[in-house]
Parts: C-alpha cells; structure tokens; sequence
C-alpha cells in the first residue's frame, strides 16, 4: 500500500467521521431550540 493509498484513506475516514458529527451537531442545536430530547426518547 503506498502513501498516497493511505493517505486517501485517511481521508476519506475523516470525512466521514466529520459528516456524521456535523449532522449530530446540527441535530442537537434544532433539539435545544425546538425542545425536542436528541434521540427520540422520552427522559423523564
């Protein structure tokens, strides 16, 4: 495996770490202001 393989890799897993908690992020700012509880369920 070259460098430019790993590195593409490397990449691609922070891309996809860096999507999944930015849609997270945005999900729980729109909770915070709607009053919504983040995944669904009812905590009290």
């Amino acid at each position: 495996m070259t460098l430019m393989q790993k590195r593409s890799i490397i990449l691609l897993v922070i891309a996809i770490v860096a999507i999944v908690s930015g849609r997270l992020a945005v999900r729980g700012i729109m909770n915070l202001l709607l009053g919504g509880t983040m995944f669904g369920g009812n905590f009290l």
